[in-house]
């Protein structure tokens, strides 16, 4: 039996336009994907509360806040509740936030590099030990690390990178749902 990643990409990032000002809001310059990696990686690996370390880490509240970084803020915790609800919910509703499909290729590509890292940056905010989870989990990881090293520059909107880049997207999906079976369900709080 074969996992099969979700047929709908659910939230999207148009379902949140405030996370446009997150890479100037953002003392770490972070894209959505990048800022959903992330989460991502606190949850699915067990972090306590990672909803609040979440938004800490990438957006601390200040004495004076603006009516952008509030938008952002709100919008940053509508999309962890529905990443939450997605994860924790039945199979296959999981998946990372990133540009519709109809956006250019080298666009998605830059997104789905930005989630992996945020993801594995997420790991790694939860102190996690890759020596405690299982062979495929800790191969999925390695893979995730590759996928940060890809040469983005001159990629082009072939067919093939198109069918490329499809299979990295479901890629992301099963790593992050073995991690969470690995070691976060049991742990998220």
């Amino acid at each position: 039996m074969s996992i099969e990643p979700p047929a709908a990409t659910t939230p999207k990032l148009a379902d949140f336009p405030p996370l446009q000002y997150l890479s100037t809001l953002s003392a770490l310059a972070l894209s959505p994907s990048e800022a959903h990696g992330i989460y991502c990686g606190l949850l699915c690996s067990g972090a306590r509360d990672a909803q609040s370390r979440w938004l800490d880490e990438i957006l601390p509240k200040t004495a004076t806040t603006e009516d952008d970084t509030d938008q952002c803020r709100a919008a940053l915790t509508q999309l962890a509740e529905q990443t939450r609800a997605a994860v924790e919910g039945p199979p296959l509703g999981f998946s990372p936030l990133l540009p519709d499909a109809e956006a250019d290729l080298a666009e998605r590509a830059e997104a789905v590099h930005d989630w992996s890292r945020g993801f594995l940056y997420g790991l790694g905010l939860n102190g996690c030990d890759p020596n405690r989870f299982t062979g495929s989990t800790r191969e999925a990881l390695n893979d995730l690390s590759e996928i940060t090293h890809l040469d983005l520059h001159d990629l082009d909107a072939s067919e093939e990178n198109e069918q490329s880049l499809t299979e990295i997207i479901e890629f992301l999906w099963v790593a992050a749902m073995l991690l969470y079976e690995d070691c976060g369900q049991s742990q998220t709080g």
